[in-house]
């Protein structure tokens, strides 16, 4: 998909997966339309797990390959280090690596969340306490001025 095409096809929404002993999740159809059947699966932020087209991957990648090493080492480390391609099966189910199911407390019930440019995968227990710690009135404030 181009730069073009993924600028209208925003990535949102919120699904709730199951994840069976085997570590495979069925990805929603209305998220994979837009970031393909193929995609990256990597460590993300606040305990979950980032997915990003090939494409987005790789521009990532390359931005943070221009950084200064001093600034990004680490960073590269728990963004590329944890990276795996997943594709999915023809039932739309992917196997998230143990690791990384490990790393965002993954087991059973799951949420799928399209975040613009990337989705989120997400223990739905995590889900519902980072979405319950959220101030709406402070977000609101933090985007005064922003032009939103």
């Amino acid at each position: 998909m181009s730069e073009n095409e993924r600028g209208k096809h925003t990535l949102m929404g919120t699904f709730y997966q199951s994840m069976d002993a085997k570590g495979r999740m069925t990805f929603p159809a209305k998220l994979r339309e837009i970031i393909g059947e193929r995609f990256i699966v990597t460590r993300g932020s606040d305990g979950c797990l980032f997915v990003y087209s090939c494409e987005e991957f790789e521009q990532r990648a390359e931005r943070i390959g221009k950084l200064p090493m001093s600034q990004a080492r680490n960073f590269q480390r728990v963004f590329m280090a944890n990276a795996g391609e997943v594709e999915a099966d023809k039932q739309g189910r992917i196997l998230i690596p143990p690791a990384l199911r490990e790393l965002a407390g993954l087991d059973k019930e799951i949420v799928v969340a399209g975040v613009s440019d990337r989705c989120e995968i997400w223990d739905r227990q995590k889900w519902e306490e980072f979405n319950g710690s959220v101030d709406l009135g402070a977000l609101m404030d933090a985007l005064e001025g922003l032009d939103f």
